[in-house]
């Protein structure tokens, strides 16, 4: 049986259908397939199968499916089984893997290939030919692993979060971080097109701090900054909420994202504020309390939740300091422009220090994260196909 797509369900609609793909990465033709799937039949299953020499985990095609289905079942497979499509022995070896993983009675098969007809054959089933030629929506997996930047229209919001090439600007206080996010998100909004969504992340923990102050000021009419105090369980909070800021600007933005500061900036504020290094003489010392090492140890986990791919760290030499008010450091600023530079070559971040006028800061950040954005996203090729 063949059907134009339209997804409209008739009377012949279907019990139990399935979709197999491998969605590496998943695209709007694939979400296409899908709902027309979904509309012919009472229930569908959503097969995702990944090859181990593939770059994007199986878990993650799994989970973003899921997202973007909620009303589907969907499960995931391994098969390193290479493809060849004239060899009925392959064939027997890749319906194996199907079978265990939907060993459900199947109803039709959905595809958008022409081997749809022999898979629908070999399940029993009916084969459902779905926009073949790709009219609906010209794209493919593998044009997607070529140019992601070119087919960003066509991926839905989880699969750009995590595509998103994420730029953090880090330094020691009033050393004109935001200056220079929000300039290089200005930058490439100016490029037009895809790019004119380029989004900035704000710095959490400004508001954070900001909050503190004024709920301090509620009690005691006059208080400054100098006069809060943070505890342990504040900094896993803080970086925990910058990092979901930069999951949902990426997941509506361009292909690179902007963020002053991040949670791993976070370690070195927590250091600064309740201690692990004396910041005034840089010598160690012990951290006090249990809770803060705790709390040290989770804002360094929350921390590696998120995948960032430079920093920008502002230098303070030759830069003001600005009390605004939530400031009180100006005699830390060497101390923690090294320290936030021993940390991130200690963890292998790639960074770059940035100094000078204020154009001179935006020409030296632009060309790094064009050649960030140049060496692409080295998707690995899939299992090798012979037709």
């Amino acid at each position: 049986m063949s059907a134009d797509g339209t997804g409209t369900r008739g009377p012949s609609g279907f019990g139990h259908g399935l979709v197999l793909g491998k969605f590496y990465p998943p695209h709007a033709g694939h979400h296409h397939l899908v709902r027309t799937a979904r509309d012919r039949c009472a229930r569908l299953t959503v097969l995702v199968c990944a090859s181990s020499v593939e770059s994007v985990p199986l878990a993650d095609r799994v989970r973003w499916m899921r997202e973007i289905h909620p009303d589907v079942r969907v499960v995931g497979a391994v098969d390193d089984i290479p493809v060849d499509l004239a060899d009925p022995a392959v064939w027997d070896a890749h319906l194996a893997v199907f079978r265990a993983a939907v060993p459900e009675r199947v109803d039709a098969v959905f595809t958008s290939e022409p081997y749809g007809e022999e898979l629908g054959r070999r399940f029993g089933a009916e084969s459902v030919l779905v926009d073949q030629d790709r009219t609906a929506f010209p794209v493919s997996g593998t044009a997607v692993r070529k140019d992601p930047v070119g087919c960003w229209d066509f991926l839905a919001a989880p699969v750009r979060a995590a595509l998103t090439r994420r730029v953090v600007v880090l330094g020691a206080e009033s050393t004109g971080t935001t200056t220079l996010a929000l300039a290089l998100a200005g930058h490439y909004r100016g490029r037009g097109g895809v790019w004119a969504r380029t989004r900035y992340v704000p710095e959490y923990g400004r508001e954070f701090s900001a909050r503190k102050l004024a709920a301090l000021r509620a009690r005691r009419p006059g208080a400054r900054w100098a006069d809060v105090t943070f505890t342990p369980e504040e900094f896993p909070l803080i970086a925990a909420r910058q990092n979901a800021l930069e999951d949902e600007a990426a997941r509506a933005g361009s292909p690179v994202l902007f963020c002053d500061t991040d949670s791993f900036a976070t370690t070195v504020w927590h250091e600064r504020y309740l201690g692990g290094r004396d910041p005034r003489t840089g010598e160690s010392g012990a951290v006090g309390e249990v809770g803060e090492v705790r709390a040290a140890e989770a804002v360094e986990a929350i921390a590696e939740l998120n995948t960032h791919h430079l920093w920008l760290l502002t230098d303070h030499e030759g830069v003001a300091f600005e009390d605004d008010g939530l400031r009180d450091g100006e005699e830390l600023r060497p101390w923690m422009t090294g320290r936030f530079a021993a940390e991130l070559a200690r963890t292998g971040r790639r960074f770059i220090r940035v100094g000078g006028s204020r154009e001179a800061r935006l020409r030296t950040a632009v060309a790094a994260v064009d050649a960030l954005l140049a060496r692409g996203w080295d998707f690995a090729p899939p299992l090798p196909e012979r037709r």
